[in-house]
């Protein structure tokens, strides 16, 4: 009786401890899968707070200061020293580079160290069991220990991957050169920026000053032709049609200053500077101004500046690295579609007291091959062979682009430069004006009306030449990124001081006939006179 109820028990028991060997593991996936469950964490206001903080430091931060004036090239060298979307290509560069330099480790051999550690409590043991008869002809023995340490260290080599490797270690040095031209042309789009801003800056430096003197002027001149209208000392027409004239003239200038007003904020967004930074810009004199515009030297060849911008220009190097890289990718193809052949050699030892060298060098070889990777092979010549269509129809819509860009160039330089001479002859025509008419009301033969009329017209006529040479730089610029010649030289690095980068570039442009290279800064000119004193109403109208 006891002997069935112990029987019993144990059946249950035992029952019991399988149902919870299957329920266990199932317990633990569900505990494990509760436990890396991942829920959506925002960022606290404070995190962002202090994100925001860093940014801003961190943007405009380890830059030297401004202690005198800004030249065109300080300027330059302060871009490609600073200028963030200069520094994400450097950095971007820099990377497939290290890319480059990573894959040239995949065509060496692997060299790999294992150590594995297996135990089990009890022997595994073994018996032998004849194929003829049935019967067991050995009691059951072991050749293992419970616990066995084993080692190894083996080198190999694939024969096959280290062709892949080679291949892959040629299309990362063209990603190099890819990036590399991405760079040259985030400098060339810097640079021809640059030269516009500080331009446009050196005349909102020149002129917004006077435009505000003036505007002053002209608001005394314009209370007083109010004052006279109405005490009625005067016909109403005269006052009026002055108003309407200095009216007239005023909104004209507005026009102009509003133009030049951010000019300074986006040289110095540029160059990065601080928020709030300020700085004055290193004025060249205006004959300087017109014999650097005199001496760009641009060939009046279209065949050889078209030759010129389709070897030069990024776009179409870019296109041409990658045309190499997909050559490439066909040679891959026929490398994967090989059977693989792997040599290896290695040292292994074995903790196992059962065996008789617990200690041996292994060595051999294995061939392998894929043999599906023929029936593929076409379809990857097929895909290699499209890639390369698109890329040489791309290569050849961005020679038609190029071509285009550069005869637009052209042309826009040409008319930009007749606008400035027009600007300039008419500047001095009215220069000779003003000193006429200068000298007719200190003579008293004309009028205070006239003199600010011209005073007026002179400095819109000064604002409107200094806005067509900003904008012939400008077009001088996109001249040059056009054909695609670099804007700075090869060994000008960004880890050089600003100083040195503007020198190298100053020499540089200056061997390219820009005038402005070699000149020295100009005092301000000023182009009116002394504050409006309002004369007595005969003096005013003559």
């Amino acid at each position: 009786m006891l002997l069935i109820l112990a029987r019993h028990h144990g059946t249950f028991l035992y029952r019991n401890i399988q149902s919870c060997g299957r329920l266990g593991p199932i317990a633990l996936i569900g505990l494990i899968i509760s436990g890396c469950a991942v829920q959506p964490q925002p960022f606290e206001q404070r995190e962002h707070q202090a994100r925001s903080a860093d940014l801003v430091n961190r943007a405009t931060s380890q830059q030297e200061p401004i202690f005198q004036p800004v030249d065109l090239y300080e300027a330059m060298g302060r871009a490609i020293k600073y200028n963030l979307d200069g520094r994400v290509e450097l950095m971007n560069l820099a990377l497939s580079q290290r890319e480059l330099d990573l894959s040239r480790y995949d065509m060496l051999p692997k060299l790999v160290a294992t150590l594995d550690y297996a135990g089990r409590d009890n022997y595994s043991g073994g018996i032998s069991k004849s194929l003829l008869t049935g019967r067991t002809s050995l009691e059951p023995s072991t050749s293992s220990e419970k616990n066995v340490l084993q080692s190894d260290l083996t080198l190999s080599w694939d024969v096959l991957d280290f062709g892949l490797s080679y291949v892959r270690a040629q299309q990362a040095a063209d990603r190099v050169g890819i990036a590399e031209e991405r760079k040259r042309k985030v400098i060339n789009r810097l640079i021809e920026d640059v030269r516009t801003a500080w331009w446009r800056a050196a005349s909102a430096e020149r002129l917004l000053s006077n435009i505000r003197e003036l505007e002053r002027t002209t608001q005394a001149a314009l209370d007083q032709a109010r004052q006279q209208e109405k005490v009625g000392l005067t016909a109403p027409l005269g006052p009026l049609s002055f108003q309407r004239e200095m009216l007239s003239i005023r909104r004209d200038a507005q026009a102009l200053g509003r133009e030049l007003g951010v000019a300074k904020q986006q040289l110095a967004a540029l160059m990065n500077l601080p928020p709030g930074t300020q700085y004055t810009i290193a004025l060249p004199s205006q004959n300087i101004e017109w014999k650097s515009i005199e001496s760009f030297g641009i060939p009046n060849d279209p065949t050889a500046l078209l030759r010129t911008a389709i070897e030069n220009r990024p776009e179409l190097r870019e296109v041409a690295y990658q045309l190499r890289s997909n050559d490439r990718e066909e040679t891959a193809a026929y490398l994967r579609a090989l059977p693989s052949l792997r040599l290896f050699f290695g040292a292994d030892y074995s903790s196992n007291s059962f065996l008789y060298n617990n200690n041996w060098l292994g060595f051999g070889a294995r061939a392998s091959w894929n043999v599906l990777n023929i029936f593929r092979l076409p379809a990857e010549q097929d895909q290699i062979k499209a890639a390369g269509q698109l890329l040489d129809q791309r290569q050849l819509a961005l020679t038609t682009a190029v071509a285009t860009q550069l005869d637009v160039s052209l042309a826009r330089y040409t008319l930009r430069l007749g606008e400035l001479r027009t600007a300039k002859n008419y500047y001095e025509v009215q220069a000779r004006i003003e000193g006429q008419i200068e000298s007719g009301y200190k003579a008293e033969k004309l009028s205070r009306q006239t003199l600010i009329r011209e005073q007026m017209n002179s400095l819109v006529s000064r604002v409107r030449y200094d806005l067509a040479l900003a904008d012939l730089q400008n077009a001088y610029a996109n001249v040059y990124a056009s054909l695609g010649i670099d804007p700075v030289e090869a060994d000008m690095s960004s880890t050089a001081s600003v100083s040195e980068l503007a020198a190298k570039l100053r020499v540089m442009w200056a061997r390219r006939n820009d005038g402005v290279a070699l000149t020295r800064a100009a005092p301000v000119p000023r182009l009116v006179r002394p504050r409006f004193q309002a004369p007595s109403a005969t003096a005013f109208w003559g």
